[in-house]
């Protein structure tokens, strides 16, 4: 079996009074892309910079890319940090190149990479034009590019949607999927449940500075019971249509959502015929991650907080 790309035990961080990350252990497998999901304030990014050897647990280990030393592996690691930043006087093409450098490529093919990248995102037009001149959301682009430009075996993104209109937030997921089917293993920081839904293999999800899941976005789904979405076919008394649904029953825009009953649904529907309400829709469906990450997450957050300030007091 292949071994973990990352492997982390009991990483844990306290910054005074305050507990970043408490206990978080994660393995990452060769390939695969990884999400490291949370609220905000979770502990996310204090994972991410213990385990690249940016800090350095209180308590914990980690080997990235089979090595004790996350650091010593930094030219085959590639890192969007959740601060980005630019030097505001190079052309785009140049930051690229020059992060590229920093990761051991040399500049005449960092420059030729950053051609040809910016061409297939469509941003050719943005090459030689000064980061100054960029917007928020193209630099955003260039500097992931950046990351992206020596082909790294372990790309770590840090909540690398934020700031990104809906088209360049779809680039960056061709993009994560192309650098996976390139075979480089990605870990994604987010806290947009859409995203990780769609990208992800296995997510891991924190709050509270702990790791309060980890599994396949399926596994985190089925947590929770199969959800009915129902419209009547006609206009009915309100009241009487809702005193034959269950008890969490909710409308919206015409459509009554709530838990399938552990008797299935067809007692239900054979009531609704007999009391005149009829069916103009029905589906069945699992609820998302979302739905998912909420009934995860619950108030840990707050909790985590609450506790800091007590022993702080």
């Amino acid at each position: 079996m292949d071994q973990p790309v990352v492997l982390a035990e009991g990483l844990v961080k306290h910054f005074g009074a305050y507990r970043a990350v408490e206990g978080v252990s994660l393995s990452v497998a060769p390939g695969a892309v990884y999400g490291v999901l949370g609220p905000n304030g979770a502990g996310k990014t204090t994972t991410l910079r213990m385990l690249l050897g940016i800090i350095d647990p209180d308590l914990g280990s980690c080997r990235l890319l089979g090595s004790p030393r996350p650091r010593s592996v930094a030219t085959r690691v590639g890192y969007l940090p959740e601060e980005r930043g630019l030097y505001p006087g190079m052309t785009a093409r140049e930051s690229i190149a020059f992060m590229g450098a920093l990761r051991g490529l040399p500049r005449p093919e960092g420059l030729v990479r950053a051609d040809a990248r910016l061409a297939t995102l469509g941003l050719a037009h943005a090459a030689k034009q000064k980061v100054r001149r960029l917007s928020k959301g193209m630099s955003q682009m260039v500097q992931l590019v950046g990351a992206l430009v020596h082909d790294p075996e372990l790309i770590v993104l840090d909540e690398p949607f934020s700031g990104l209109d809906p088209v360049n937030q779809e680039r960056l997921e061709r993009m994560i999927l192309a650098e996976r089917d390139r075979g480089a293993t990605i870990i994604l920081s987010t806290h947009v449940m859409a995203h990780a839904q769609r990208l992800c293999d296995r997510v891991a999800i924190i709050a509270g500075g702990q790791r309060r899941f980890e599994g396949t976005v399926e596994d985190a789904r089925a947590m929770l019971p199969l959800g009915v979405r129902y419209r009547p076919r006609e206009s009915a008394d309100a009241a009487s249509l809702a005193a034959l649904l269950p008890s969490d029953a909710q409308q919206r825009d015409g459509e009554w959502r709530f838990t399938l009953p552990d008797d299935g649904v067809e007692p239900l529907l054979a009531a609704l015929v007999a009391g005149h309400h009829g069916v103009e829709g029905l589906s069945i469906e699992r609820p998302g991650l979302h739905e998912a990450f909420v009934k995860i997450v619950g108030e840990t957050h707050d909790e985590r907080h609450a506790a800091t300030m007590e022993q702080a007091a």
